[in-house]
Formats: structure tokens, sequence, C-alpha cells
């Protein structure tokens, strides 16, 4: 899969462009504050329909103008696919081949990417937030049920935390409404935790001989799921559910005196550790580095294994933050196999072949243009 053509109009501090790349290696070469990021955010979020960087979608609009539009076409399974996305004050709209989706769910994953941003070295030392969107991103670009259920997720718990809210105030005495939003929420809960198991179960699969590539068999990763409830991925979803009903009633009087919903998927979080400690809090950076760096490599053979196609990989600024070793490990990984994105104020005094051979771009106050 591939990304052959990017067009710009009214993105960030873009007013309008149009690039092709080509299904290699291409670099975009820049000072600070130029563009780079926003690019590279553009392809993303035209995949993701949601920025890396920001929740306010108004920020990618250009100052000044009322929408902000992406456009792009993609190779994949061996046809070209046109995805548009604009976005403007009222919202977002989404078209498949010029045909406007009626839900985002339905849009995305028609173009599958990986990003891989300094602040992602983050993912085994941030907060357990940064752990589960990392999880929910990834299953979402190759489940939309699970979008879906994650989407219901959201709904039923807002309504749930509003009627325990409503207990708590004695607003409101009758505790039936609450037993049916619990019911409704243990149903998807349970959903959402049975493909988080699933996925970690796979993505462990395909860290761990990386992982061990990278620290030259020195480490062994192991990647657990921890739920706030008690389940493996032995229990089928029934027992789930279960699980879930059992844990709201032990809970129910610690809900309603707090007027929130204490225990589901949103509080869940990941556990990584190397030769049996804790890499968060036992592991050295360069461990807590090396755990991140496998994890978004898994994610290309994961994805791949999946869907058929290797996704897109975008590396915003990430090679300086890795020393030799891992740097050379990461490119030749994708050397020959996966079209990446590579942003960087200088390729100087990386000696790698991949980059020898890679399409260069150059940005100056938002505006780009390739070395042809």
């Amino acid at each position: 899969m591939y990304i052959k053509e990017l067009n710009l109009k009214n993105y960030r501090n873009y007013e309008d462009l149009t690039i092709q790349f080509e299904n290699k290696v291409n670099v975009i070469l820049g000072e600070n504050a130029q563009g780079k990021t926003n690019v590279m955010e553009s392809i993303f979020v035209l995949a993701m329909a949601k920025s890396h960087r920001t929740s306010n979608d108004k920020e990618l609009i250009r100052w000044d103008e009322e929408y902000a539009k992406i456009e792009g076409s993609v190779e994949k399974y061996n046809r070209s696919t046109a995805l548009q996305l604009v976005i403007s004050k009222k919202g977002k709209k989404a078209k498949l081949n010029h045909l406007e989706q009626g839900k985002l769910s339905q849009y995305i994953g028609a173009m599958n990417v990986i990003m891989f941003a300094p602040e992602d070295l983050n993912l085994v030392k941030g907060s357990p937030g940064v752990r589960r969107r990392f999880i929910d991103m990834e299953i979402g670009q190759v489940s939309p049920i699970y979008l879906h259920d994650l989407s219901r997720y959201q709904k039923i718990m807002q309504q749930r935390n509003h009627y325990l809210k409503l207990l708590q105030m004695r607003k409101q005495t009758d505790q039936t409404m609450l037993d049916v939003l619990t019911a409704q929420l243990s149903e998807v809960a349970a959903k959402i935790i049975y493909k988080r198991l699933q996925f970690i179960s796979e993505l462990q699969k395909w860290a761990q001989p990386i992982h061990s590539g990278i620290s030259r068999g020195l480490e062994t990763l192991v990647i657990k799921y921890k739920p706030s409830i008690d389940v493996s991925e032995d229990n089928d979803l029934t027992k789930m559910i279960e699980a879930y009903e059992q844990k709201f009633a032990k809970i129910r009087e610690k809900e309603i005196e707090r007027g929130a919903t204490l225990a589901g998927p949103h509080r869940d979080d990941l556990v990584f550790y190397v030769n049996d400690y804790d890499v968060q809090t036992y592991g050295s950076q360069g461990q807590q580095r090396t755990t991140a760096l496998s994890l978004k490599l898994a994610e290309i053979d994961l994805i791949h294994s999946e869907i058929g196609e290797y996704p897109i990989l975008l590396l915003d600024d990430v090679l300086s933050e890795l020393d030799d070793f891992r740097q050379s490990h990461l490119l030749n990984t994708i050397q020959g196999k996966v079209q990446t994105f590579v942003t960087t104020t200088s390729v100087e005094g990386i000696d790698h072949q991949t980059l020898k051979e890679a399409a260069t771009f150059h940005v100056k106050t938002g505006k780009l243009s390739d070395d042809k």
C-alpha cells in the first residue's frame, strides 16, 4: 500500500499543495516550524480522520479560512482509491472514491498508517491513557466493528455517569435505569476487551523477536493487558460480560458515592516486562525506547498479517532521537517493503543505503518541492 498523490487546501500553513510520492522512502527536509510535521500529520489525518497532535480539529484549518481539505490517491490491493476529508467548523465529511461515507468508522481503514513520533517513545513511561489510545488506534484501523463498539461504549458511559451523578445528588432514587445502563455497558465493554486481548496476543507474537533482535538477544519482552476486572484471554465473551456485571454489583455504592463509572476499558492499561522486570518502573531509558520501537515495528507486521498489505510508515523527527544501532535496525526493517515518510532537519550523519536511495523533498514556509 502506498500514497501516490497528496492534495492540501487550507491545511495548517499550506494554502494549496499538490505533490506526488514514490513507493519507497520519502525524506522531507526543512528547518523547524516550516511545515514538515504538517505534511506528515495531514497523511495521518487523511487515514484516521483525526490528528495525533491535537483533539481540536479547528487547529487544522488555515488561519481565517472556513475549511481545510485533504485529498489523496492510495494504491491498495493493486487498485487506486481516492480519499477525501473536509474539515470545517461544522465537523468532518469523508469520501471514498467520491462517495460520502455516513460514518467515519466506514471510512477509517481505507488507508493504513503507523505514526512514529518522539512522543511515542513515551508510550512505555507515559500515562495509561497514552497506551489505551495506542491500542484503540491500531485495532480501529483493521476493525470497523471495534470503532463502532468504542463509540457505543462512550455514549452509554456518558449516560451512566450522568445517572450516577443524579443518584449521588439524590435527584434520583430509582436504580432501575442504572441496572439497564449497567447491562448495556457490560456487554459492549466485554466486546472491547475481548478484541484488545486478542490484539495484545498478536502484538506480543510480532514484538518479541524484534525486541530480541534490537537487544542483541539479551532481552525478552512480554506484553500484558491489565484490565479493571478479573478476566484473561482464555475467557469467552459470556464470561467477560458476567465478570463486568459482578464487578459493577460489587462497586455500585462506591460509584454512586463518586458519581462516576469506576471499572471498564477506559481504566485499563498495558504493562511491559523485559526479563521479568516492569520496564516502566525499573527499565532504563534505552530499554523503554527499545520497547517502544519494537511495538511500532511489530505493528507493521501485525497490520500486514491482518489485511495482506503493509501500512504506510510515518517517521516524524524520530531518527535523531534514536542511537545509531536502533536507527539502523529501524531502517533495515523497512527497507524495500514499506512506503515510509521521514521528516528531519538533516540526513547528515545517517549512513544508510535506504536514505541514499530515498526521494527527497524540501519544505520552506509552507511550500514543498522535490529534488527532481
